[in-house]
């Protein structure tokens, strides 16, 4: 799957005050916008046996994070499943209309929601790990199809 711009998905008024609303959406606009960072920690929590980040977009020189994202080498996990992270970056800058920086997250996810107003799972309404851990499990990391960790190209690649 080719990478997607985060915004395309982003969250109407009523997805953003309402919890079961937002929840209903399908997995890839909920993992897009909202749930963003779930996906990440559980795609990293996952394959606990690859050397994984998480890293978030913004614009550039600002502080509030857009997007955020499982990294391995120069490829980035999210809602559009593995994609170069360099492409990753660039559709979303294309769509924003912005120059975006990426950011590497290094505190944990609770230490990471309460810094950023980002919701904990038990804030949602169900607990979206589980839908994480198998929306993750669709897609096939690049290490299983013997890609190299930096050469950001792959069948992925759009």
């Amino acid at each position: 799957m080719a990478a997607v711009a985060a915004g395309t998905f982003r969250r109407t008024p009523i997805e953003r005050s309402d919890q079961l609303v937002s929840w209903e959406r399908a997995d890839q606009a909920f993992f897009a916008s909202g749930a963003c960072h779930i996906l990440a920690w559980v795609c990293r929590d996952l394959h606990t046996d690859q050397p994984i980040e998480v890293a978030s977009m913004r614009f550039a020189g600002e502080r509030p994070l857009l997007h955020t994202y499982a990294v391995w080498g120069d490829w980035a996990f999210d809602h559009s499943g593995w994609n170069p992270e360099r492409r990753l970056l660039a559709a979303n800058a294309d769509f924003e209309g912005r120059p975006l920086e990426r950011v590497l997250i290094t505190v944990g996810l609770d230490e990471f929601c309460a810094r950023h107003h980002h919701r904990l799972p038990d804030q949602y309404w169900s607990d979206p790990r589980p839908r994480a851990l198998e929306y993750a499990g669709r897609h096939v990391p690049p290490w299983r199809t013997g890609v190299s960790p930096r050469s950001g190209e792959g069948p992925w690649s759009g």
